[in-house]
Parts: C-alpha cells; structure tokens; sequence
C-alpha cells in the first residue's frame, strides 16, 4: 500500500497470561504496511512466565526493545531512545483500562506522536489495518476514536463488529454493529448508529487524550470504552475503517462468552457490576428498567443451575457485592 501518511503511532497491547496469543498479534504488527510506529506491551503481572516467553522472542527476533517497570515508562521511558518494542512490567493486573493507560502515560510523556491504537492482545491484523485507521482519521479531523472491522479469527467470514455498536441505556446492554447481519460495511451507517467504538481495536488521536483524558480504570473489564465515547460526546465524532481488518479471538483469557452456560464468572462479573456502574453515572433514570432486565438474567441463570453466578447477580442488585 502507498504510503501517504507519516503521522507516528504508537500501538497498545496488554497482556495478561497470554503470552501465545501476545507473540503472534506481534508477529502480525511486525508485517504492518505502515510507518513510523511503536508498539508497547505492557504485561499485567502475568504468572504464566509470559514476561521471559517475550524477551524470548524478543532474542530470537533480534527485535529493537526497551524494556521499563511502569513508573520508568510513565516517565516516558530512557530520553532519545526509540526502540520498535517497549515492554512495560505493571507488576499487578491492572484490569483493561488501568494496563492500557500505563501505555498512553508513556506515549503522552513523549509528546511524539499523532495517535494510540489500542488492540487486544488476542487479535491478528491485516498488514494494511493500521494504514487505514490513521487514513480515516486524517480525512476527518473531527475523528477522536476510530475502530475497525473485526472479524472472527476462527471463521474470518464471520463479524464481530463493524467498527463499533450501539449501546441501550434501557436494557444496559451493547449490540456490536454488523455481528448479526453479516458483512455490509456501509461506513456513513455504521458511524451514524454506534455510540461507542469497540476495544479490540480502538485508535484514539493524541487531541483526544490530551481534552477528554486517559480511559476510567473504574470498571476494570468492559464498558471502558463506553465510558471513553460518553465522556467525549459534543467533543468529538465516533469514526470507522471498514478496510482496517483485525481478526479476534475473542475472549481467550477470561472466558467471554454469548452463552450464559458457558460464562466465566470473571467476565460475568464485571459485566453486571458495570452495566449497573455505567447506568448509575450516565442514565440513572434507566436504572429500573436495568434492573428488571437483571432480574430476569438472575432467573435465567437458575434455570442453568448456575446459582453461584445467580447469588452474584443478587448480590450486585442488592449493593452487597463484595468483589
């Protein structure tokens, strides 16, 4: 692909006892068409040997790296110093947002670039993914957060969502856009009806870090990004590259699930507690309908036999959750 833009980016992945899926969404950013970038890997105190697993590769690569504990990289790391690898040890698992903000800290202290784009670590990308995210926000200044199509990474036919979704204050649930009907990428559609952009793949401008700020670390997993549009609105315009093209594996870390039998009672968790935590700061007015739409979640995960993710959700309902 031509190269047309020279705006620096810098490329964000959290890992989290994932060391294998982290390597090969690596492997892939190494084939990315476009340039000046970074990548920065900020591990969230991963007890799966993930941090040697990556200077591993790191040695095997003979690949340009730095490597910082957060404070040094929140201080923008050793001056003059440019390496194409940064790999951050959080010492703790941060969460979503908290491990991504280390990264935008580190960005932010050097002031040199133009835009963050922000991928799960359990992705692949196109070569020509990023080429188009920076393209999409250059054509329209407007542009604070910009997502991509995200495919399946195990039936690539398949979307998970075209550059983002709609968020329904009423039921205090998200519908990715596209994930039902198929693979029309319309973008003006698209950009018209999301509210929020999908994590997996998120582009933010340094404008947008500097006015709106770095991501809540309130929720710790899900509804960050959410949060991020909410917080942005009037400011900024949500934006879509649908030939930006990221595969996902979806969930391989914490058991993300569409199927209430097969939920992590982590990704079950936080996401009651948040829709409840996002509801109560942006659309109080929504609560009662949130949580009659629980209640009959609560009902649902009886009749599974699930009755330890039921008491959780009775617990968050109630205020009484201790997590």
């Amino acid at each position: 692909m031509e190269h047309l833009l020279v705006n620096r980016v810098y490329v964000v992945v959290v890992n989290w006892n994932g060391w294998r899926d982290t390597l090969e969404c690596l492997e892939s950013l190494r084939a990315l068409s476009y340039s000046p970038l970074s990548v920065i890997v900020c591990d969230n105190g991963s007890t799966d040997d993930s941090l040697h697993r990556l200077r591993d590769w790191v040695d095997d690569h003979d690949i340009d790296c730095a490597e910082y504990s957060a404070a040094e990289a929140e201080c923008g790391g050793i001056a003059g110093l440019d390496p194409w690898l940064v790999l951050v040890r959080n010492g703790a698992n941060l969460g979503f947002a908290g491990g991504n903000n280390v990264a935008l800290r580190y960005a932010l202290s050097r002031d040199d670039f133009s835009y963050a784009w922000l991928l799960n670590n359990d992705t692949v990308v196109d070569p020509d993914a990023l080429a188009h995210l920076v393209r999409r926000m250059e054509e329209q200044p407007s542009i604070g957060m910009c997502g991509s199509t995200i495919r399946y990474y195990e039936d690539r036919d398949k979307v998970q969502a075209l550059g983002g979704g709609h968020y329904c204050r009423f039921v205090g649930l998200p519908w990715h856009y596209g994930r039902f009907w198929g693979g029309r990428t319309e973008r003006g559609r698209a950009e018209r009806w999301m509210n929020y952009v999908e994590g997996a793949s998120l582009m933010v401008s340094r404008r947008f870090l500097k006015e709106v700020g770095l991501m809540s670390e309130d929720y710790f997993l899900y509804f960050e990004e959410a949060d991020w549009a909410e917080r942005a609105k009037g400011r900024f315009e949500l934006g879509f590259a649908p030939r930006s093209l990221v595969y996902h594996k979806v969930g391989r870390s914490i058991g993300t699930s569409s199927n209430p039998r097969r939920k992590s009672y982590t990704c079950d968790f936080y996401n009651v507690r948040n829709r409840i935590l996002f509801t109560r700061r942006y659309y109080p007015y929504a609560l009662p309908t949130v949580y009659l739409v629980l209640v009959g979640g609560l009902l649902l995960r009886i009749l599974l036999g699930r009755f330890d993710h039921a008491a959780m959700v009775l617990r968050l309902i109630l205020g009484r959750a201790k997590r």
